[in-house]
């Protein structure tokens, strides 16, 4: 679906209008391509007093070929950054916070178009005092203004590190700087990122990190699902591609593209945990990847809603899941190390108005993730959810036109994002290196101004 408005104002009459009349001014977003390198420039890297990662990331920024700024240089009007990094982790108190403005204030106007802010904190609940709880807390509101000032396409995030790490814990950092720091974090803004203790360990190839992983995606045939077999098939792994009967000629399209095996099955039918299982136990002995995509929209506002959209929506977004994830896990087709990532929605953080079956199952979503964190972390498996916003695909093609603009231009990008986008923030929870990361529900939406 083409966003005719982001054409004309990249156009030199439409750029002259929109600065003449204050209208939003959609970027041109830096997405990967294989090859690409991490940053397109200089990396700023900043630490509060007694900060504990930042010797950690300068040590990841090298191994990952990151030219580092010199800290020690004055700003200057020509000196350019591609990406804001700071270890906050040595903020103990709320008078500690200034060290934030005496780091971000000159370097504002820094950051090249497209460039990335990142903070790294303590969790909240994890310091070792009342105030040390609230100073870090606190980075939540700078790093979502500064997602929201910066403008031009810069992202900002907050990194939450345990201080109870690990080998897996400095893994999934190094994973994590990977994905926010690359192209592949584009329309990902405004989102706290907990990295924990598990396990996880670095590739062989930063640029194949699921290489020789079974992944299983459903609702393959087409949208998100088809971008997501083909970003997960690029980066290594070999796909199980599944998707309902109805959607048999797309969903063998998209496997014989990329070389997956193509799966129709109904997951709604009584039988469907157990044919899938057998499926995966046969023909790959195990699953290391579930990424559940496949859903549905029925959608009427509640009181014209029969009971027959309600129970569909309810049973594919998510009871569905649940009685997949139970088969797989009783059979041990996921082994430690393994991971699930669910797909939810803004919609289950924000609420909808036309969509509360949608929106249930989709906050049922984020409940079945963070109920699963704890307990799945005792078998060494990572569980987590991605959040998509308004993302061009068939199904916002049909929104009314004036709906569909408002989607469109109400987050920090001014324009809908790609199914794309959906797919490589799923990428980065898959990777056997992001092992160390589970309970997280990333927002791909642009930062979007609903739910936030």
């Amino acid at each position: 679906m083409t966003d005719r408005y982001a054409s004309f104002v990249r156009s030199g009459a439409g750029r002259a209008l929109v600065k003449r009349l204050g209208l939003p001014d959609p970027p041109r977003l830096r997405r990967h391509t294989p090859g690409d390198p991490l940053a397109p420039g200089p990396v700023l890297l900043g630490a509060a007093t007694g900060g504990r990662l930042a010797e950690q990331v300068r040590r990841i920024m090298a191994a990952a070929g990151v030219e580092l700024a010199d800290p020690a240089a004055a700003p200057a009007p020509e000196r350019r950054h591609a990406a804001l990094v700071y270890d906050a982790t040595g903020i103990t108190d709320s008078t500690g916070l200034r060290q934030l403005y005496d780091f971000f204030h000159p370097q504002a106007r820094s950051v090249l178009p497209s460039g990335r802010v990142i903070v790294l904190g303590t969790p909240p609940e994890e310091c070792g005092s009342p105030r040390e709880a609230t100073a870090q807390r606190a980075l939540e509101g700078l790093t979502r203004s500064i997602g929201k000032e910066f403008g031009r396409g810069v992202t900002a995030q907050l990194v939450h590190v345990t201080p109870a790490g690990d080998a897996g814990t400095t893994t999934g950092l190094e994973a994590t700087l990977r994905f926010l720091l690359s192209g592949r974090s584009a329309y990902v803004s405004g989102q706290v990122v907990r990295v924990g203790a598990g396990q996880a360990g670095p590739p062989a190839d930063w640029d194949r990190p699921l290489d020789g992983q079974v992944v299983l995606v459903t609702g393959a045939a087409r949208g998100i699902g088809a971008a997501l077999a083909r970003v997960l098939a690029r980066d290594g792994a070999r796909v199980v591609a599944l998707d309902v009967p109805a959607a048999g000629d797309e969903l063998a399209t998209v496997a014989n593209e990329i070389g997956a095996t193509a799966v129709q099955l109904d997951l709604t039918a009584p039988d469907a945990p157990t044919r899938l299982a057998d499926h995966l136990a046969g023909r790959h002995g195990h699953v290391d990847v579930v990424v559940h995509n496949a859903g549905i929209t029925r959608d009427k506002t509640l009181g014209r809603m029969d009971a027959d959209r309600w129970d569909q929506v309810l049973d594919v977004n998510l009871s569905s899941q649940e009685r997949i994830n139970d088969v797989l896990l009783e059979r041990g087709l996921i082994p430690a190390g393994g991971r699930i990532v669910s797909v939810s929605s803004i919609a289950g953080i924000a609420g909808n108005r036309g969509q509360t079956n949608y929106a249930t199952s989709k906050a049922g979503v984020i409940g079945l993730v963070q109920s699963l964190a704890p307990v799945l972390r005792e078998r060494g498996i990572s569980v987590n959810a991605v959040a998509p916003g308004f993302i061009e695909t068939r199904l916002t093609a049909r929104i009314p036109l004036v709906v569909r603009e408002a989607g469109r231009r109400m987050n920090s990008m001014s324009q809908g994002g790609l199914p794309v986008d959906v797919a490589e923030t799923i990428g980065w929870l898959s990777w056997p290196a992001s092992g160390a990361l589970s309970g997280n529900i990333v927002r791909v939406c642009g930062q979007s101004l609903l739910g936030a």
